[in-house]
């Protein structure tokens, strides 16, 4: 098999699956939540300050953040249940290189998760912009701001459901993928920075909003660069584990 064969059986597996439509599901939910707040939500003094500037309503519909959570997701169980199924060995079979078969499992993963965060920005953005004309307030955020914001959230998907499917991989079992992820993009996180303040710009949820223009702790391509090293890292664990034990 070719690489971009591997690449789109591994893409078939994904889109075969119910998988896909629960975090859909998901999406379409937290977008839903998105467009009540504005509709219907106030700050504590009674106003709808929130929503009141374009740099308000920006930070509202700014998704990378949640992209980075929902495809780490995403990614993790897709990567573990591969084990936990027993597929991997017909994966394995089918390229006998591991890393090929990995490299290509991740890439598809990564796409994924890519749709993910895009589909995810682009409902949150229609339910806002929706949802404002029953407020007093128009929509502020110009085009460029939108675009950017689904892009940050794509390549937060991307960045996220690579890093999720790399843990996945090492773990191989899909209630330890998931616990793992959660503790490296919830949990383990805020307790960094409270141990060493400096890293702050540089854990996932500050370079989302960063890449998504919602804050300036460091510059937008080093928030690119970042986001994709801490999906990077992860990935090469994973080719180099799984080429050095056995499959099941």
């Amino acid at each position: 098999m070719t690489s971009i064969n591997l690449i789109r059986s591994e893409f078939r597996k994904l889109t075969t699956t119910r998988m896909p439509l629960a975090f859909l599901a998901v999406l379409s939910l937290l977008a839903v939540t998105n467009g009540i707040a504005v509709a219907v939500g106030t700050d504590m003094d009674g106003s709808k300050a929130f929503i009141s500037t374009a740099v308000d309503q920006q930070s509202l519909m700014a998704f990378a953040a949640n992209a980075f959570i929902v495809a780490g997701l995403f990614g993790s169980v897709a990567a573990a249940r591969e084990f936990s199924h027993n597929t991997v060995i017909a994966t394995y079979l089918s390229a006998p290189r591991r890393s090929r078969a990995v490299s290509a499992q991740l890439t598809a993963i990564g796409l994924g998760g890519a749709i993910l965060g895009l589909i995810g920005a682009s409902l949150t953005a229609v339910a806002v912009s929706v949802a404002l004309p029953l407020t007093d307030y128009g929509f502020m955020v110009s085009a460029g701001g939108v675009a950017q914001i689904i892009a940050a959230s794509t390549l937060a998907g991307a960045s996220g459901a690579v890093l999720g499917a790399g843990i996945g991989s090492v773990v191989r079992n899909t209630g330890g993928a998931v616990t793992g992820t959660v503790i490296a993009l919830v949990i383990a996180p805020p307790v960094i920075v409270q141990l060493a303040s400096g890293v702050a710009p540089w854990i996932p949820n500050a370079l989302a909003n960063v890449a998504s223009g919602v804050a300036d702790s460091t510059s937008v391509s080093g928030a690119v660069v970042a986001m994709a090293l801490w999906a990077l890292i992860p990935a090469l664990i994973a080719i180099r584990t799984v080429q050095r034990r056995d499959v099941v």
